[in-house]
């Protein structure tokens, strides 16, 4: 840690957060698809409505930082904390009560936890990137992210057995009480990460004083965000339900799938923060993304290819390829930090890149659902294979000259 963060950084009540954090996103990311399609009956069509108000904070979130511009970083970072534990809260009290157990409530409070989220992303990011060495960048981004990964796996266990002992004795997978009591503990811990979170030192860090910032020398970076967008938003939103609705993937299996998941990450986090430090960015970019374009075959092709149970193994095993491989995107912030001349200027513009991925995730979520309806999974995944090709050969195109040589402040 010593060889990491510099030497007055404080990072434990910071890391601390990230914990709790990580286990109440693990318990709501758990049963978020599955309380969708079994509880509220949202078909594949309409998940991709519901993923596009879902995302809707981060394609306006360079319009909601700028009236956070005054802030210092660590205030916006407390704000959105406190806006997803009133998330949780919300679809707590829409898995007890019947009056609030409609598709309008439940899109509600999930847009309102996506705001937190959304915020919290590029300030997240820089304060990780602020406590660190600035040649240990990528190292103190990978702790940050196994340490959130540490909780997310818990999160993710709880539901798993949860579940198992409702199923053993009687309680079938569309009883709702499973989910009140996920809910309510996801709720009671991001709150907790919320109050521990006040408590942070404020830091000397500003938010982004312009209301837009967009630069010529990071429409690369922007670039590769669009991509990225497409790729997250297919992993988030259809690859979950290909396994509900085609494999029958009850919460026990997709949150014990998602826990393997955060392992992995725990595991291959701070190794990829070490391969971007050494390798460099441009080479973890182009083959994360080359192996992205297999994991689209497999999804959309896997139940045509294998028999049935041979595909169910094949597209969980495919998953959690998925999901590891998403940890690289991170090398895209240590891109920009690189070419930015200031710290200002690299929550600015990770902030401006969220708001850009989340053009083309809005449009994938709405066109998504539609290509699902009518013509399958298969066109939808040969789509997102097709970009993820596109991104490699857009990542290959970028030079080493486009590095800032002086000193970040």
């Amino acid at each position: 840690m010593a060889e990491i963060y510099q030497p007055d950084a404080k990072v434990g009540r910071f890391l601390s957060v990230l914990i709790f954090f990580g286990i109440s996103f693990g318990l709501y990311r758990g049963i978020q698809d599955n309380y969708l399609a079994e509880i509220i009956h949202i078909t594949p069509f309409e998940r991709g409505i519901v993923e596009f108000f879902r995302e809707t904070p981060g394609l306006f979130l360079i319009l909601i930082l700028a009236l956070m511009y005054r802030f210092t970083v660590s205030k916006i970072f407390k704000i959105g904390i406190a806006l997803m534990a009133g998330g949780l809260s919300g679809l707590l009290l829409t898995s007890a009560s019947p009056l609030f157990k409609t598709k309008i409530f439940v899109v509600f409070f999930m847009v309102l936890f996506s705001t937190g989220e959304h915020i919290i992303m590029p300030v997240r990011a820089t304060i990780s990137m602020d406590l660190a060495k600035r040649e240990k960048a990528g190292a103190s981004l990978g702790i940050s992210g196994a340490i959130s990964q540490l909780g997310s796996i818990t999160g993710f266990i709880i539901v798993t057995v949860i579940f198992f002992i409702l199923g053993r004795i009687g309680f079938t997978r569309t009883d709702t009480i499973g989910y009140r009591i996920v809910f309510g503990i996801s709720a009671a811990l991001m709150t907790t990460a919320a109050l521990v979170a006040a408590a942070l030192r404020e830091t000397t860090l500003k938010s982004e004083r312009r209301r837009f910032y967009f630069a010529k020398k990071f429409f690369k970076f922007y670039m590769l965000e669009v991509f990225y967008g497409a790729r997250k938003q297919v992993f988030l939103t259809f690859a979950p339900y290909v396994l509900i609705l085609h494999y029958g993937a009850d919460p026990s299996i997709m949150s014990l799938l998602y826990a393997v998941c955060a392992g992995f990450g725990i595991l291959c986090s701070p190794l990829v923060g070490k391969i971007i430090d050494k390798a460099g960015y441009k080479a973890v970019m182009v083959g994360d993304t080359l192996i992205l374009i297999v994991v689209c075959i497999l999804y959309g092709f896997a139940h045509r290819i294998f028999p049935p149970g041979v595909a169910f193994i094949v597209v969980c095993c495919n998953f959690v390829l998925d999901s590891t491989i998403s940890i690289a995107s991170m090398a895209s912030n240590v891109y920009v930090q690189r070419i930015a001349s200031s710290q200002e200027e690299i929550t600015a513009t990770l902030s401006t890149g969220i708001s850009v991925n989340h053009i083309i995730s809005i449009i994938i979520a709405l066109l998504g659902g539609w290509i699902w309806q009518q013509t399958g999974i298969e066109a939808l995944f040969t789509l997102s294979a097709f970009l993820g090709l596109l991104n490699s050969i857009y990542a290959a195109t970028i030079s080493k000259n486009e590095e800032y040589k002086g000193d970040v402040k």
